[in-house]
């Protein structure tokens, strides 16, 4: 486990939530109690990650049965009903996200809890259960990862995929530490991750505090670092994958996939199985998030464009299963044709 932890249920009943928009000037943790703030939470980024925002998702609706005023079970169900549709716009392409609601909330609609009382119990225990199996389930992918980063590789890393974006471990990240823990000799390219800088702030900070070598290089410069140096792979994470293995992720994974495949150098998908969504055939399918203009046209407070130039700045991009050379789940690697194989997958 790390020294610090990304969210936590206290017993006083709040879910405490470090504040990512702070690292890695200021260590902070934020206590949330209602469904609401939590949504608003996961909305401005103190908790980002996809398994992450699963979590925070479940606890987020743990909160309701905790604090409603209701002792009719069938009422608190339909507060929940309401708080689960604040949380599912909170960030939409996080397929995370509506999975912990929506097992959540089946388990709410069909234990039939004779009391407010009985209720809470059931929906607390079940968001501490999506927790501690992310904890879980992040291990054995890391440990499937093992195998195909050899002693003395040089990876290419995308965005934050660590204990940060994730209950613990990680999913990318959390391989490349686990090899790192595993005596090799390992070294990683960190992409800044423009425009919000998760590579620059909050994945440099968790490779210091694990002792990985690494550097971090501007998103633009994956294809001098593999035409000019060594480059053994690049590993990412993801918020969505389709059926037929289209990634969603961080705005940038799609450019460093391009040039990866250029310069034959695998790129690899670290992904919960949970995250994998066989209800959407394609990428094309997949809402992408816009972000507010201010993430692009400042950094920090201090105004880098011309008054009113025109933004674009979509929070994530589609990566076409063609350039991913395999996923990496808790269950194993899967390899082309994703189709067949990820249904294999959930068989």
């Amino acid at each position: 486990m790390a020294d610090f932890y990304t969210i936590r249920w206290l017993e006083t009943g709040a879910v405490s939530m470090i504040d990512q928009r702070k690292l890695p000037r200021q260590v902070i943790y934020n206590q949330y109690q209602t469904a609401e703030a939590v949504a608003g939470a996961i909305q401005d980024m103190v908790i980002r990650g996809a398994p992450a925002i699963g979590a925070a998702a479940a606890f987020g609706l743990a909160l309701v049965p905790w604090y409603s005023k209701n002792e009719n079970p069938d009422l608190v169900l339909g507060e929940m009903e309401e708080a689960a549709r604040i949380l599912r716009k909170a960030r939409p392409t996080a397929v995370n996200l509506s999975w912990a609601v929506e097992r959540i909330l089946q388990l709410a609609r069909s234990a039939r809890a004779p009391s407010r009382a009985a209720l809470q119990g059931l929906v607390l225990e079940e968001a501490q259960r999506i927790a501690e199996e992310d904890v879980r389930v992040n291990l054995s992918l890391g440990k499937h990862a093992q195998q195909l980063i050899p002693d003395g590789a040089v990876i290419f890393h995308h965005c934050n995929t660590g204990s940060l974006a994730t209950v613990d471990y990680g999913t990318a990240l959390g391989a490349i530490r686990l090899a790192h823990e595993a005596g090799k000799k390992i070294f990683v390219y960190v992409d800044e991750t423009r425009p919000r800088l998760q590579g620059a702030r909050l994945t440099a900070w968790e490779l210091l505090q694990y002792g990985v070598p690494f550097k971090v290089v501007p998103d633009s410069s994956s294809g001098h670092f593999m035409r000019t140096g060594k480059v053994d792979l690049c590993i990412v994470g993801a918020d969505r994958v389709a059926a037929n293995g289209d990634v969603a992720n961080k705005i940038g994974t799609y450019n460093l996939a391009v040039v990866a495949r250029e310069h034959q150098v695998p790129f690899y998908v670290a992904v919960p199985k949970s995250t994998i969504d066989l209800a959407t055939p394609s990428g094309d399918q997949i809402e992408i998030e816009e972000r507010p203009p201010e993430e692009v046209t400042h950094i920090n407070s201090c105004q880098i464009t011309p008054d009113n130039a025109p933004v674009g700045n979509p929070a994530f991009d589609i990566t076409p299963a063609k350039f991913v050379t395999a996923l990496i789940t808790e269950e194993g690697i899967v390899r082309p044709p994703y189709p067949e194989n990820l249904a294999k997958l959930f068989s």
